[in-house]
């Protein structure tokens, strides 16, 4: 009979086979020495920035130019005037003669033509100008 042989277990080192593995390992550890560094770079906190927001403004109206004017009226509407102001008060209110003329005038544009007409033509008319010295 014949022996078959086995043949002897390999016991040569491949010698190819460090070195690329030597190679890559310093590789890998300079990428994440980079990657270090880049995070040391970014860690001292900066001087905190000023955020600027512009607000938007809603169509807000000019401030309209101010016109004083003097007229004349009778006492009764006057005195009307005063009553008007301590109704205003009672429903805790402050206006002023002003105010009050200026809704007034709001009143009186919303009205129609013949409207605003019969109101005109249902006052008194009265002597325009300053009084006479006396």
């Amino acid at each position: 009979m014949t022996e078959i042989k086995k043949p002897p277990a390999k016991t040569t080192k491949n010698v190819a086979n460090p070195a690329p593995v030597a190679a890559v390992v310093p590789a890998v550890k300079a990428v994440k020495a980079k990657v270090v560094k880049a995070k040391v770079v970014r860690a001292p906190k900066a001087a905190p920035v000023a955020v600027v927001v512009k607000e938007v403004k809603v169509d807000k109206h000019k401030k309209e130019k101010m016109v004083r004017d003097s007229f004349s009226m009778p006492e009764s509407d006057y005195a009307q005037l005063a009553a008007i102001k301590e109704r205003c008060l009672k429903s805790s209110v402050g206006v002023k003669k002003s105010e009050v003329l200026r809704a007034a005038l709001k009143c009186l544009a919303g009205l129609s033509d013949v409207e605003l007409t019969k109101a005109i033509t249902d006052l008194d008319i009265i002597k325009t100008g300053r009084p006479a010295k006396v």
